[in-house]
């Protein structure tokens, strides 16, 4: 079984803002193998369903960006899962362009305070991850008033892109293993 974790902030307000790609992401897996957001559980928005012959749990924590831990710790103690096996989880990077994937398996939060969070709840860095580009601030700008921006028109078809890409390479880690992902759209 695997735990899909897309992060992103609750309510309309934050809705297509750059710190919800995560959500955006989760949402188009739901849509690509018809599974419905039915039950609020693990502090989360979840849905349960099969992908590439492997069950799944989707799951949108809605303890806000910075408390995702809370909420993906919950659920992985719940199903018993080894995170570093069978969870994933998608959210939005600064140091990529907008659209453009980087997968892993491992690593450091990278100053995410989403992932700074969800290490710290797990004990572990060792869980997979689709980060999702929405490029980097421009100079001068708070960090926060830009991630919690939106996307001009144009990158938004980009961004969408890459929301799908997003999508994809998640039924490839279930299929075929993370090392293919990372081939294909890293």
């Amino acid at each position: 079984m695997y735990i899909i974790a897309g992060l992103g902030n609750p309510s309309s307000k934050y809705k297509g803002t750059r710190h919800n790609m995560g959500y955006d992401a989760i949402d188009n897996i739901a849509d690509r193998n018809n599974i419905s957001f039915n039950s609020k559980k693990f502090k989360s928005l979840c849905g349960t369903g099969i992908i590439q012959g492997e069950k799944v749990l989707l799951i949108k924590p809605e303890t806000y960006m910075n408390l995702s831990g809370e909420a993906v710790r919950e659920a992985v103690d719940f199903y018993k899962i080894n995170p570093e096996d069978e969870l994933i989880v998608i959210y939005d990077d600064i140091s990529l362009d907008p659209g453009k994937l980087r997968i892993r398996g491992k690593g450091s939060a990278g100053g995410h305070n989403g992932i700074k969070n969800i290490i710290a709840h797990l004990g572990t860095d060792k869980f997979k991850r689709v980060k999702v580009g929405v490029g980097s601030r421009p100079e001068g700008m708070d960090l926060a008033d830009y991630v919690l921006g939106r996307f001009g028109r144009i990158e938004r078809i980009t961004v969408d892109k890459g929301i799908d890409d997003a999508a994809r390479a998640v039924e490839v880690i279930i299929a075929e293993g993370i090392d293919k992902a990372m081939n294909l759209f890293n």
